[in-house]
This record gives C-alpha cells, structure tokens and sequence, in this order.
C-alpha cells in the first residue's frame, strides 16, 4: 500500500510499504480522510517526536475511515463500519489513569500513520478509543475528532462560565476551536494573531478581534483596542512570549491555560508579584481522554464543529512532501485534507 513514511528532519517520503498482518484483538482501517495538523508539522520539522513517534516510521494521526479487516478476538464490530480512531490510548491502569488523568498515562500508547491507504489500530485503541461514526458524518469532519478532543480536555479543565470573557490567543486550527467552543458556551470572545485567519475568526463568531500587527506586541495591542482583564485567557501559540502576555491580560481572580506547548528547553519568566496579588489560577492542558475524545465527536455530529470551517485546502497522498515544505515555509492554510487515493 501506499503510505508516507519520515525518516528524518524535514524528510517525508510516499513509499509503497507491505500492509502488516493482523494481530489478535487489531482492526485494519480503510482511511477516507486525513488531515495535516501542527504537531504533524513539528515533528516533521524536528524529524522525530521522542514519544510519539521515532523514524523510520509511518506518519500522520488526524484521519477516520471504515473498518477493512477484523483480527482476532475483536467482538463488537463489523468490516464496512465507519469509524474514528484517537491516536492514543491510556493504559487504564497506572496511577495517573486510576486518578482520572488518563491524559497523563505513565504508559499512553501512541498510534500514528494516517497519511497511508490503511493503519492498524491496536487492540488497545479498538477497545478504548475507535468510535463509531453516525451515518450523516463526513469523514472529513469525523477526522477533526482528536484536535478538537484536546482542545474539550483544556476548555472543561479551566471551567469558563456562560457570560464571561475569554481571550483566545492564536488563530490557528487550535485557537479557532476553542473560539468555537467559547461562543457554544455562551461566552464573550475575543481573538488575538495576524494576517488572513482573523477573517476566519470572525466568520466562526469571535466578538473581537486584535490583529497583533507586525510587531507582535500582544498587550500594546490589546490595550489599543481596549480589551483587558479578561475572566480566562487562552495561550493556543506555543511562546514564551505569549505565555508572559496571557498572564498581563487575564483580570484579578482570572483563569489562564498555558495551552501551547512552547519549543524544547524553552524557559517563561512570569512575575510573581502579579501571580500571587492578583490570585491567579494557571494550567497547562495537555492531551485528551477517552471521556473527551467522545465529548469531541459529539460536538461535530450536533454540528458545533465541522471541517467546512477549518479545512482550507485540499492535497494528494503523493503530494504530501511538498505540502510539509509548504507548511514550513508558512504557508498559512488551517488545516488540509489529504486525499490517500487518486
């Protein structure tokens, strides 16, 4: 089958790879679709990701599809059921997961190569985390389900209430989202970045918008458009930087989530006179449960997240290199809809 394969830094190839066999308790998933996502982007960049994945290895976690082939021992489901699949799931059995941190498995099991014709789903996501999809579900929107999943994990984490205001920092796929999630919620939004994805904001129903402009200086800019002392502030880029101004822009007694994972070895210098005055809450999300991941995919089939809204550009499976080039160089799509067949 066809598949992309990293080998390296800013090295993905499209290869004609040999399907696995079935173990006991996996499933063979058909993909119908695939997205490019910021982590794909990260790794590609970096050319590995210490625990997600370590090449030589298939590439790409965003997709759903239909079930191909049923391996031994799986009850429950039948080839030709459409379905969506995380890319990990928790061990059920480690501290972390006993307490109901199943985000934080000390054993999370990784699943990656959804840019590729089929995957094999482990025993352990059959069980856990592949869902299945209503008959009305796209599988693009479908496909959406693990950003949006960790995007639930980080809304539900910081408790926003009906009313307040919420700064989303960010206007990438992930800042767009909770933007969404922020408006179903009944909340007052304002969203801060640059260039074309504003317009974007503002279609999915931001209330403000604070366009950082070239210099990047996030509370100039906010204070220009008068938008201060938010109630919870959302940190979606990934900067030091920006972690330091979410905290400048939240008001006494206010929530913040550092949500954005900043680069390896990255230090924030925060003041603590304005932490610990002000009262602040802090925290910092990270993943997805398999409570959220079914959170996620109900969102989409009521239709308060589809792919329509995120998805701006489509690409073949052979085109994919030349795509994460693209990314690279910054390209500015949201998000891009691989198509694994011809």
């Amino acid at each position: 089958m066809k598949a992309a394969v990293l080998h390296g830094r800013e090295d993905v190839r499209v290869e004609n790879i040999e399907p696995s066999a079935l173990q006991p308790g996996q499933v063979r998933v058909k993909i119908e679709a695939a997205l490019t996502c910021g982590t794909d982007l990260k790794v590609f960049k970096r050319g590995y990701h210490a625990r997600m994945i370590v090449p030589p290895a298939v590439f790409g976690h965003e997709f759903a599809g239909s079930i191909g082939e049923i391996g031994e021992g799986v009850s429950g489901w039948k080839t030709g059921e459409r379905v969506v699949v995380a890319n990990s799931a928790p061990c059920g059995s480690c501290a972390r997961c006993k307490d109901g941190q199943e985000n934080l498995c000390d054993d999370l099991l990784f699943l990656n190569g959804a840019y590729a014709e089929s995957i094999v789903v482990p025993a352990r996501l059959v069980q856990k985390n592949m869902l299945r999809l209503a008959p009305a579900t796209r599988f693009a929107d479908a496909a959406l389900t693990e950003p949006l999943a960790c995007v639930v994990q980080g809304w539900e984490e910081v408790g926003a209430l009906k009313g307040q205001n919420v700064l989303v920092i960010g206007t990438g796929p992930i800042g767009l989202m909770f933007a969404v999630l922020a408006r179903h919620s009944g909340c007052q939004v304002a969203l801060a970045g640059r260039g074309p994805r504003l317009k974007t904001a503002r279609k999915l129903g931001a209330d403000k918008l604070i366009d950082v402009g070239a210099s990047g200086d996030l509370v100039a800019a906010a204070a220009r458009e008068g938008s201060q002392n938010f109630d919870v502030v959302i940190e979606a880029v990934g900067k030091p930087e920006a972690w330091q101004a979410a905290t400048r822009l939240v008001r006494k007694g206010g929530k913040v989530n550092f949500f954005g994972g900043c680069p390896a070895g990255a230090a924030v210098s925060l003041d603590t006179n304005l932490l610990h005055y002000s009262n602040l809450t802090l925290y910092s999300s990270f993943h997805h449960t398999p409570k959220t991941i079914r959170r996620a995919l109900e969102l989409i089939e009521t239709n308060v997240v589809r792919a329509s809204d995120f998805v701006d550009g489509e690409a073949f499976l052979d085109d994919l290199p030349g795509l994460f080039q693209s990314m690279t160089a910054g390209n500015r799509a949201v998000k891009t809809l691989i198509r694994v067949r011809a």
